[in-house]
């Protein structure tokens, strides 16, 4: 009875072996017009530049010229910690997010984190080591001093070195703008108020 009223029900529609065979014939034209894989991984290849391999590079560093042989990869900051003993700077979150190893670099405040030491070729780099003169503090050095703005202290020599470009810029006119242009290093104590204070100190004597 059912076969009466579906009496196509056993037999598979016409075209479906015209189907299937397009498709077949479809997959082995592209397999043989693909390009092999290893082919395809050497081209790409091809078109790369590796660079591997310690290299040697002169890093000008609190105005002294330093001879240091790093890989490409090597961080500024690492650079100054681990080849030339500057550990003033510090490693916090290594993210870029902390600001706590902050340098300048030509002039502008840098986070050494996120920057390579070979791009740091031929610049003027100086560190939280570069800013005494002598025995003589730096005047944003005696003011974190001054207004206790530390407690801790893992995180000053950024704070120090970004206070210093802060009041360079001329930016710390005011509290806020202070805080704002501050706003990129932090402290896990919460010395902030102490920090501005310090901060505004030097850039009302400058």
């Amino acid at each position: 009875m059912e076969s009466d009223l579906f009496p196509n029900a056993g037999t598979p529609p016409a075209d479906n072996s015209r189907r299937s065979f397009m498709k077949q014939a479809g997959g082995i034209v592209g397999l043989v017009l693909a390009p092999p894989l290893v082919s395809q991984a050497e081209r790409l290849t091809a078109f790369s530049k590796v660079i591997q391999g310690a290299t040697d590079i002169t890093l000008r560093v609190n105005g002294k010229a330093h001879s240091v042989r790093v890989e490409p990869r090597v961080t500024l900051l690492d650079a100054l910690r681990e080849r030339l003993d500057l550990t003033g700077t510090k490693k916090g979150c290594d993210h870029g997010q902390c600001g706590a190893c902050t340098v300048h670099v030509n002039g502008q405040r840098t986070l050494s984190c996120l920057t390579l030491a070979v791009m740091s070729q031929g610049k003027e780099i100086t560190t939280i080591e570069g800013l005494t003169q002598g025995e003589q503090l730096h005047p944003m050095q005696a003011a974190f001093i001054k207004h206790d703005g530390f407690q801790c202290g893992y995180c000053t020599p950024g704070q120090i070195m970004s206070g210093v470009a802060c009041v360079q810029e001329g930016h710390a006119s005011t509290d806020a703008q202070a805080r704002e242009w501050m706003s990129g290093n932090l402290c896990r104590c919460g010395a902030y108020p102490n920090i501005l204070a310090a901060v505004r100190d030097v850039a009302g004597k400058a």
